[in-house]
């Protein structure tokens, strides 16, 4: 399995497929590559190359007992391009892949063609967070109930009707649990709002209108300090709208790439 080695030593494990300008797409919190296993071929078959890596703390990468942030997972993303030979690429990222996603966007402007904040929010003080409610429901004691909350958070009733799993948003289950406070802590320390400006990416904002995880107020907010943001929102979807609704977000998202497809630099691949 193909390994980029972090400056710090870290060994990430990643995954590349289709053939095309690069894409790159970056997971929520507490999860692997397997987020996009739904969704990737999407993009596939519109001519991208897509590439996914597990973060550290989850998957077949390392999982250090340090603190993470997410900012260190833009870095860790830099990782993975340098070691594929790539220059440039478009980016995705949903939920805390789109907190990622905005470090990568700021700190790396070279490296990133056209982004995509999927579901998220620039965290801090100025984002918009979820409700008490769904706090006081996701940290009940009663785990079984707290995971049927998390489902219910991703997903509308009538698609859990219809489909019985795997449900590939709800966390890797193979992660250690100081991995899963460590992505915890960086999600929740995650505040990217002076930043936001220095990104020059064509940007597109798009979320689910009925998201309770990730409130859609957060789409004004940094379509707003992203200069010439575009947003899209997908009606009735909740968080894991890329996945409930490929039918009309994956569309939506390749639209907006479209024009930018010249922007991106494969560069050459090692090997």
């Amino acid at each position: 399995m193909p390994t980029a080695i972090t400056r710090g030593g870290v060994t990430l494990h990643h995954q590349t497929r289709g053939r095309g300008e690069p894409l790159l797409l970056l997971p929520g919190q507490s999860n692997s590559h397997h987020w996009w296993d739904g969704v990737r071929e999407d993009f596939e078959e519109a001519g991208y190359r897509t590439t996914t890596f597990d973060y550290r703390g989850t998957g077949a990468s390392d999982k250090p007992d340090l603190p993470y942030s997410t900012r260190e997972f833009a870095a860790d993303a830099v990782a993975v391009l340098d070691a594929l030979g790539v220059r440039r690429a478009h980016v995705y990222g949903t939920s805390m892949g789109g907190r990622v996603a905005q470090w990568l966007a700021a700190d790396h402007q070279d490296r990133v063609a056209a982004l995509v904040l999927g579901c998220t929010s620039p965290g801090g003080e100025h984002g918009v967070e979820r409700g008490y409610d769904v706090r006081k429901a996701l940290s009940q004691p009663d785990r079984k109930a707290a995971g049927r909350t998390l489902l219910e958070l991703m997903y509308t009733p009538a698609w859990l009707a219809t489909h019985r799993g795997p449900y590939r948003t709800v966390g890797d289950p193979g992660m250690p649990a100081h991995a899963r406070r460590r992505h915890l802590a960086a999600s929740a320390e995650h505040d990217a709002w002076d930043a936001l400006p220095r990104i020059t990416a064509p940007t597109l904002v798009i979320h689910g209108t009925d998201d309770r995880f990730n409130p859609a107020a957060n789409v004004p907010l940094l379509a707003g300090r992203i200069p010439n943001a575009t947003t899209h929102l997908v009606p009735g979807a909740r968080h894991a709208y890329f996945e409930e609704f490929r039918e009309t977000a994956s569309p939506a998202v390749l639209d907006f790439l479209a024009p930018h497809r010249q922007l991106a630099d494969p560069g050459v691949e090692p090997g």
